[in-house]
């Protein structure tokens, strides 16, 4: 029994040793960045969970609780803060921003925690893409840009500004520049359908090209044809959206969803009965909303009549001095005025006259002592004219945020508050202060449904593999400072951004780095 006992004992001795020796000979983790104790939203749950990041190269190589054998360079304490993978803006206007090296640093967008940006948007992309992919990569970008290819860039190539309906040469033509484009690393392509060029176009046109797309795995985004009632209306324009996805064969996603002005407040509704309807047949729609009720264009675009500007500002100008057609004009004017909510909802943010920037368009015309339509191509006369039109309606803003397959987007060009403030004002606003989602949601819908939209790979995610695309925020500080009197004041509560396992944003300040990437389809 001695003997057995003994044996016994000699064993456990061994195993033990075994088990010490396993242990002692585990190697560490070696990561240049390690996040530890924030509350940490990872994109996938809706729930904070408690868990440490690390980070090697431009990967996540860790996801877990016990962190005990990583050996990293650069420890984050993110106590009391929030980690969240990077947001994902899948509407810009930072095209401009990018393509120069001043501005390439992208810090309006920066700043929100967005980590990567789309461009090519509202059917107007810097053309060709290859051209400027190769520009981006020279002098260097701030965030992360998918790019989508503009039909009206497209259209403009083959057919110029005219009002024309496309023959099945140009068509052909035009088809071609689509697929170069995609070739070059274009995630899809979007329209412009209320703007011309994109306005003069048929619904057949738009599904020919987007066949196209489709062949190459990309997506379909557009500014519809009417979000309000200019032309077909904004329930037709959504029914033409979605046959076109229809027919093509690729998913549509609806940029900065709306009911723009009162002929189509609280119709919000209908339209999101026909988007669940179309989801139930198998066509996948999405759509992208910015958190404010006003909207912005250029002055022209919101007042103009299309069938005017045919073959530019020029053009329209001949129209307009023409007595035959000047009262047309003047007439179809102060209808879309009216439909902005009149001229004292029409404020000028942005114009080469620096004189008219803040004073609304009502104030324009006691200035020029003309009516309010003739104002406008007085005020077009000096130069570029930017608006925001105060439009909206509450209810309907927040009952498309609510919804699944509506994710954030900003929409974000020069002179409104949004291209500084979307997704903190969001954050802020709409989950703290109003609770109309919870955190949980704002983050998935920043962030991995966006990504999953625009099917971009091993982004979006706080995931192993994945690519260390991370923010931490302060719950308490994170917040828009811009506003429509001074829509260029950058977000806040911003504490660290990290941008392909590189730190962008410090402490709050920007490192002078620029580690974005194009991501090519």
């Amino acid at each position: 029994m001695k003997i057995i006992k003994s044996n016994i004992q000699l064993s456990l001795s061994f195993f033990l040793f075994f088990i010490i020796l396993i242990s002692c000979s585990k190697k560490p983790i070696v990561a240049d960045i390690m996040i530890i104790n924030g509350k940490v939203y990872d994109g996938i749950s809706t729930n904070a969970i408690e868990t440490t990041i690390a980070i090697k190269d431009d990967k996540i190589i860790y996801v877990g609780t016990d962190y005990s054998s990583i050996n990293a360079k650069k420890t984050i304490n993110a106590n009391g803060s929030i980690v969240s993978p990077g947001f994902i803006d899948p509407h810009t206007h930072a095209d401009s921003d990018l393509s120069n090296p001043k501005l390439s640093h992208n810090l309006p967008f920066l700043m929100q925690g967005v980590t990567t940006v789309v461009t090519g948007n509202d059917g107007n992309s810097l053309y060709p893409t290859s051209k400027y992919i190769k520009s981006y990569k020279s002098h260097g970008i701030g965030t992360n840009i998918v790019p989508l290819v503009g039909h009206g860039t497209i259209r403009k190539q083959v057919m110029g500004t005219s009002d024309k309906k496309a023959t099945l040469d140009e068509i052909t033509k035009m088809q071609s520049l689509i697929q170069q484009e995609m070739d070059a690393g274009a995630f899809g392509m979007s329209t412009g359908l209320f703007y011309s060029p994109g306005s003069y176009s048929n619904t057949e046109e738009v599904i020919a090209l987007a066949k196209i797309v489709s062949k190459s795995n990309g997506i379909y985004d557009t500014h519809l044809r009417d979000e309000s009632s200019y032309t077909v209306g904004l329930i037709p324009a959504i029914e033409e959206a979605i046959e076109i996805g229809r027919q093509a064969k690729l998913p549509i996603h609806l940029s900065h969803i709306k009911c723009l002005g009162v002929d189509v407040w609280h119709q919000s509704d209908s339209i999101i009965g026909i988007v669940e309807n179309a989801q139930k047949e198998g066509i996948e729609v999405t759509a992208n909303q910015y958190p404010y009720n006003a909207s912005s264009t250029s002055l022209k675009a919101a007042t103009v009549p299309r069938w005017a500007e045919s073959g530019g500002l020029d053009s329209l100008f001949i129209r307009y001095k023409n007595t035959a057609s000047k009262a047309k004009i003047l007439k179809e004017t102060k209808r879309n005025i009216t439909r902005r909510g009149g001229p004292e909802k029409l404020l000028i943010s942005k114009a080469d006259d620096s004189t008219l920037v803040g004073l609304n368009l009502l104030e324009i015309s006691k200035k020029y002592n003309l009516s309010a339509e003739e104002s406008v191509y007085k005020a077009l006369s000096t130069g570029f004219v930017k608006v925001v039109s105060f439009n909206m309606h509450d209810d309907d803003l927040a009952n498309f945020m609510k919804q699944s397959w509506v994710v954030t987007g900003s929409d974000g060009g020069s002179g409104h508050p949004r291209k500084y403030g979307s997704f903190p004002k969001k954050y802020a606003h709409y989950v703290k202060k109003e609770n109309v989602i919870d955190l949980g949601e704002f983050v998935n819908n920043s962030t991995s449904k966006t990504a999953e939209i625009l099917q971009i790979s091993k982004r979006g995610k706080l995931e192993v593999g994945y690519f260390a695309d991370i923010i931490i925020f302060n719950p308490e500080e994170f917040k828009d400072i811009a506003n429509y009197n001074d829509a260029f004041q950058l977000a806040e509560g911003l504490e660290y951004s990290i941008i392909n396992g590189e730190l962008s944003i410090e402490n709050g300040e920007f490192s002078n780095r620029l580690n974005g990437k194009v991501l090519v389809k």
